[in-house]
């Protein structure tokens, strides 16, 4: 179990940290949500670590500290670092072309009109760079874009690194064959950027993603419970994944103009739950989505960054490598790159992104609690993380519910933590 200690000597208020437990208690309890924890580690100690509910709902195995989750896009960041490990060996650099690495994203176009029949393409005014694979500004897209006709030729594809047949150099082949949705570096747009970035650490590395990742990352930090699959002994911590049977997620662009009513629903199993993934050894291991995970294991990697890239003697990164990961290196807002509301929660105008962080410019923007260089990233099932430099503040929270928008938590628990903060 986390060593805890009383919250008040890191100057957290216990009773004020009650309705986080309040709140979690009434989630499941609405049946909003079969499971959650929470964690919150500030000024070198966990304050505070609680859970709700069970793994399945059909079981009385409580949710706990080895519980193991799908954390799909908190894979980012762990891509982003071992990307970063190389950087740090001179093996590549920001502005290098990743056409240096990858051939296949030599001659890119972009779409500028027309249908998923006659889409109306034009030569890319320049290649992609390995900074703009790390800032999802590389003009590459997601298969559920909602930008057509881009999102429509990768769902026509089968450009989904989740996919369970092929290999990683396989689908990174295929989806150079699509078009960009913008020129490299002129906007902003989530995307499988950091799919393709994990290939670029296979090219580099001469390793498996894999492999990559348990020799320098999960072993160092002993995150011997992280893994792109779960192991059959390790089967039984694996949290079930969920859905609201009937509801649809809210779609919200730009300012909101009308008060959208929360989905309902009744919990039933999500088709994520079921198949090979995750329960097997993957063919394409997928950099931008692909791990599980446990609260424990993701705090070790959390404290790693927190610590300037060391934990406990074993050092991954240099100091000043983390402070450029966490620093915006957009030229202004998400919202100055075109995405003026982003995830349905955070504004872009108050957030930027780092080297594969979203970073916090400006908390009254952003219309959330937090600080000026919060970084954080979440996942599709409902978990996320976030490190406070200035509070010298962990959190990290899972769940699994799918999709996240059925559940819309991360800026109530934003609230409730910092609420506690008494000193």
């Amino acid at each position: 179990m986390f060593d805890l200690v009383t919250p008040e000597l890191v100057g957290i208020s216990s009773n004020r940290l009650g309705r986080v437990d309040n709140w979690m208690r009434t989630l499941v309890a609405s049946r909003r949500l079969a499971g959650i924890s929470v964690l919150v580690y500030r000024r070198g100690h966990c304050a505070w670590f609680g859970g709700a509910g069970h793994l399945k709902t059909d079981q009385q195995q409580k949710i706990a500290e080895d519980t193991l989750f799908r954390i799909y896009s908190m894979t980012k960041p762990i891509t982003s670092v071992a990307a970063m490990m190389l950087y740090e060996q001179g093996l590549f650099q920001l502005d290098d072309p990743i056409a240096k690495f990858l051939p296949e994203f030599t001659d890119m176009q972009v779409c500028v009109g027309g249908d998923e029949e006659n889409p109306k393409l034009e030569p890319a005014r320049s290649l992609i760079t390995m900074r703009q694979l790390l800032t999802h500004t590389s003009g590459l897209a997601y298969d559920f874009t909602s930008i057509p006709p881009v999102d429509a030729l990768y769902r026509k594809h089968g450009i989904n690194f989740s996919r369970h047949h092929g290999s990683l150099a396989e689908m990174t082949r295929q989806a150079a064959q699509m078009p960009l949705l913008f020129h490299p570096g002129t906007k902003w747009n989530y995307s499988i950027s950091t799919d393709v970035l994990g290939r670029v650490v296979e090219v580099i590395s001469g390793q498996s993603l894999d492999r990559y990742f348990e020799e320098h990352i999960f072993a160092p930090l002993g995150m011997n419970d992280t893994a792109f699959w779960v192991a059959e002994e390790k089967l039984h911590r694996l949290a079930e994944m969920y859905t609201l049977a009937g509801a649809t997620p809210p779609r919200i662009k730009g300012e909101p103009t009308e008060v959208i009513p929360d989905p309902r629903g009744a919990l039933e199993v999500s088709a994520a739950s079921g198949g090979r993934q995750f329960t097997q050894p993957p063919q394409i291991f997928s950099g931008g989505g692909g791990l599980t995970s446990t609260t424990g294991d993701y705090l070790r990697f959390a404290l790693m960054l927190r610590n300037g890239g060391n934990f406990n003697g074993v050092r991954l990164l240099g100091r000043k490598t983390v402070e450029l990961m966490h620093s915006n290196h957009l030229p202004g807002s998400m919202a100055d790159m075109g995405e003026p509301r982003f995830n349905n929660t955070h504004m872009g105008a108050g957030l930027g992104f780092g080297l594969g962080f979203g970073v916090v410019l400006n908390p009254a923007l952003a219309q959330t609690m937090g600080s000026v260089g919060e970084y954080f990233w979440t996942g599709m099932a409902n978990t996320q993380f976030w490190i406070d430099p200035s509070e010298d503040l962990i959190v990290i929270q899972m769940a699994q519910m799918m999709p996240s928008t059925l559940v819309p938590i991360r800026q109530t628990l934003r609230s409730l933590v910092y609420q506690a903060l008494v000193d």
